[in-house]
């Protein structure tokens, strides 16, 4: 699995489809083999980084 992002395959579990990447530090959920890529904020929150992204950049890779 490649991060949509950096291309990095530092990626962590976190949850049920839920990733982490280490590399540049974006959450990653799966939702019919295409990430949704969110920005942890300072307060914990998730900001949405999909809209950078455009669909055929965010389809799962292995």
């Amino acid at each position: 699995m490649r991060c949509p992002n950096c291309r990095g395959k530092d990626i962590g579990k976190i949850g049920n489809q839920q990733y982490y990447c280490w590399n540049c530090f974006i959450e990653l959920t799966v939702s019919e083999n295409v990430f949704q890529v969110h920005e942890v904020e300072q307060d914990g929150s998730l900001s949405s980084l999909d809209d950078i992204f455009s669909e055929e950049e965010r389809k799962l890779q292995w």
